[in-house]
């Protein structure tokens, strides 16, 4: 699957995400293969270096490939010109990658640089949609992962407006580097947003998702889970939670549980005025009805797709 959005946790630079969802997907590129990288969530200046440094040496083995990966930071005296650089890339870029830190530091910057220069506040997002309808990949990494969802989940503790997200991943709400221990607030955040889909992502975890419209005006949306058990540092070993055999965890508005596998998809069918929402999954060799849990009546995600 081709998403246009990937969110994810991680302790470090876990192989299978990194290589595949975001280096080779660069490398793929159309028109090029760059990888920017977006620290702004970072409050500090020498903050988003680190973030950058995090990140710098795993990309620096590609460059013999092509790979061209590069930061942009968030600074003092930010120019017009050093602005319109940004939109550009943004608008251009193979793969852009939001990374960790304070969510609403990253979105108030965001906003701030889209009223401040183009007197749009909500600029930065409407770009990511347009790469969204064009194909391109945007990736969230830790608090970027937040900002990419439809409500960041902080809301559930501090309600109010300024939490919402980006909506790249539709109907959406995550917690990262996320423990099962932690299962009573995501279960209680379930209930709060009963619209939306809740998931706990631990490291080393993500969703690949995609959604747009059907011929019948329905909007369609497929996630596939990802599970990376690659990092094999035995002193990380504490902070994977993936090498101890932690899934995706997920629950139903009901207080239902299920735990997502790596290789999982779920299909999303809802109508524009939101009178029709269902849904499927696949896991574990089964096709079977979100709701009911019980075989789906479909041969495959693709057929449940062609059918609405």
């Amino acid at each position: 699957m081709q998403g246009t959005a990937f969110v994810y946790s991680s302790h470090d630079r876990s192989n299978y995400i990194h290589d595949h969802f975001l280096v080779q997907r660069a490398l793929r590129g159309r028109e090029n293969k760059r990888i920017l990288f977006v620290p702004m969530s970072e409050r500090a200046l020498h903050a988003q270096e680190f973030s950058w440094s995090r990140f710098e040496w795993y990309f620096r083995f590609y460059e013999r490939y092509g790979l061209e990966a590069w930061p942009f930071y968030f600074r003092d005296g930010l120019r017009a010109e050093d602005v319109q650089q940004l939109w550009s890339a943004l608008w251009s870029s193979e793969v852009v990658l939001l990374g960790g830190g304070g969510p609403w530091t990253g979105m108030q910057r965001y906003r701030w640089l889209g009223a401040t220069f183009d007197g749009e506040p909500g600029k930065f997002g409407r770009i990511l949609h347009e790469r969204r309808q064009r194909g391109l990949l945007t990736v969230g990494f830790s608090a970027g992962a937040d900002q990419m969802c439809e409500r960041m989940f902080g809301d559930f503790k501090r309600p109010g407006p300024g939490n919402e997200g980006f909506g790249m991943v539709r109907d959406a709400m995550v917690t990262l580097h996320h423990d099962s221990s932690w299962n009573w607030e995501l279960s209680q955040a379930a209930g709060r947003y009963p619209r939306y889909r809740l998931f706990g992502l631990p490291n080393d975890s993500g969703l690949n998702s995609d959604w747009g419209f059907l011929p019948s005006g329905n909007v369609w949306q497929v996630i596939e889970f990802v599970i990376d058990e690659s990092w094999s540092e035995p002193s990380d070993a504490h902070h994977v939670k993936t090498r101890h055999g932690q899934k995706i965890d997920h629950f139903y508005p009901d207080g239902r549980h299920w735990a997502f596998s790596g290789g999982d998809r779920l299909v999303r069918i809802t109508s524009q005025d939101g009178q029709y929402d269902d849904a499927w999954f696949a896991s574990g060799g089964q096709l079977l009805h979100y709701w009911t849990q019980s075989p789906a009546g479909y041969g495959s995600l693709e057929e449940i797709l062609r059918s609405h």
